[in-house]
């Protein structure tokens, strides 16, 4: 990982739709305490002078001065020529706001702004999930190895993110992997977010309890119903989390299809994995049928849920075999089990993205 070894100073911001949480990394790692300010989305002035506030108090703090500024910020944006435009949990910024060129002029530094999705997966890409799996590969004695890297949020939105070959996807209009946007597999009619994030659970609970969805407790207190930590309707909340990760599983298989790799999964909700990730990773396993009735998989490809003990074991052995080469008495390795595999984080969304951020600036800087 050279971004470890680098010495350069980048600021960074988490930006939250209440509270504004600036730091500064060097190697990868925080050189500053976190400076937090509150967001103020429904005033413009205000948020963005404590965004510059914020990133004062952060240069000051550092040890040496920071060479650019990197963060991710909610979409829809033109995020190349760092442009916000019209934000839900931010209300203020409205019509476009310069944001980038703003902070620009006010340091004297690059800005690079990114959508939290895309910085999470690269963060995971560089320094988590896939260096993980791949080590555990190397470990194993297996050939194979992994270099595409899909990632899927799960928090306030669904939110999703593609790094192939350490290239991070961006799209056109700075709108790639915008997963929330599929169709919701158990309602058509809506997309998949509002099948697949905090007020999804809720909502499902609701329901299944019969209580007005106000009353209703936040994922983690569902998540222990569901374990049986704590009194509700056990029923209504592991029924909540089935259908979550139903529909969290058609969206990821539709992104597997294209990027064919794996899958790290990310947010507030994560952590209740144990109660949705084995859903999931059913979907991905499931089949089309035919017209003529057989079945065909939703995959070309066998997925594994990760943080299965038994299932990471077979994922990471595979079928290597000893094959001749024709016409000559040289013999080659062949592992013909095609497979992607999915699991959760292993730096923590907000690291993910920090670090993500961190190694996107080193990139631009060195015109990578």
């Amino acid at each position: 990982m050279p971004f470890s070894y680098d010495t350069r100073i980048v600021m960074t911001l988490d930006a939250g739709g209440t509270n504004f949480r600036f730091a500064a990394m060097r190697g990868g790692k925080p050189v500053t305490e976190t400076v937090a300010l509150p967001s103020n989305g429904d005033d413009l002035e205000a948020c963005l002078g404590n965004l510059v506030n914020g990133f004062s108090q952060v240069r000051d703090l550092c040890p040496e001065p920071p060479l650019a500024i990197s963060f991710a910020f909610p979409g829809p944006a033109d995020y190349p020529n760092g442009i916000i435009g019209d934000l839900h949990n931010l209300p203020g910024f409205r019509g476009g706001v310069a944001l980038g060129p703003m902070l620009e002029e006010k340091f004297r530094m690059p800005v690079y702004i990114n959508n939290d999705g895309d910085l999470f997966t690269f963060g995971e890409a560089l320094g988590g999930f896939l260096p993980h799996i791949n080590g555990l590969l190397e470990k194993a004695g297996s050939p194979r190895r992994f270099r595409n890297l899909m990632g899927m949020t799960l928090g306030t939105g669904l939110g999703g993110g593609l790094v192939s070959h350490g290239r991070l996807l961006h799209g056109d209009n700075s709108m790639a992997t915008e997963i929330w946007a599929l169709r919701n597999r158990l309602d058509p009619e809506m997309n998949a977010e509002e099948g697949a994030c905090i007020r999804a659970v809720r909502r499902v609970y609701a329901d299944v309890a019969g209580i007005p969805f106000e009353e209703t407790p936040q994922p983690k207190t569902i998540f222990d119903i569901a374990d049986g930590k704590q009194e509700g309707n056990p029923a209504a909340a592991v029924e909540a989390f089935r259908r979550l990760g139903m529909v969290a599983g058609d969206a990821l298989a539709n992104s597997l299809a294209v990027a064919d790799g794996l899958a790290v999964i990310g947010g507030g909700v994560s952590g209740a994995w144990p109660m949705f990730l084995p859903t999931l990773v059913d979907e991905l396993n499931a089949g089309y049928q035919k017209p003529v009735g057989r079945e065909r998989s939703r995959l070309p490809s066998v997925a594994f849920n990760l943080e299965d003990p038994e299932q990471l074991e077979t994922f990471l052995l595979g079928d290597i075999r000893t094959i001749r080469v024709p016409h000559s008495e040289r013999t080659v390795r062949y592992d013909p089990l095609q497979r992607v595999g999915v699991g959760i984080s292993r730096l923590g969304t907000s690291e993910a993205v920090a670090l993500g951020a961190y190694a996107y600036a080193l990139d631009q800087l060195d015109g990578r």
